[in-house]
């Protein structure tokens, strides 16, 4: 008598990582083993990248803070600093935002800290 080896949890487990390849071309998409090679590689760089995202999204703030600190005749290093020691609790992305968006209230915050 043949061993039971569970066939309806290995055929879903089969058809889950072709749903997952579901767009990619030829073989990637048809054949289980190149299919689930890259699915498993998407699934790294996804994993990967959700990281990376909060350390593009900070790069981004910094860039903007730092230009518009300059547009308001300081340094982002000395505004990071002067906002320390006045004990300002706005963080990168608010001050960015700031900058971006209400150039005047980033303004009042330089004036407020350069005193």
């Amino acid at each position: 008598m043949p061993r039971a080896k569970n066939r309806v949890a290995s055929r879903a487990r089969r058809k889950k990582i072709l749903k997952l390849a579901k767009g990619n071309w030829g073989a990637r998409s048809k054949v289980y083993t190149v299919a689930k090679n890259t699915v498993e590689k998407g699934q790294l760089h996804a994993y990967n990248d959700r990281k990376r995202k909060k350390r593009d999204f900070r790069s981004l703030w910094i860039a903007r803070i730092n230009a518009a600190a300059r547009q308001n005749g300081m340094s982002y290093s000395r505004l990071i600093r002067a906002l320390d020691a006045k004990d300002v609790q706005l963080n990168r992305k608010t001050l960015a935002y700031l900058a971006m968006e209400r150039p005047n209230a980033f303004a009042d915050v330089v004036k407020f800290v350069s005193q």
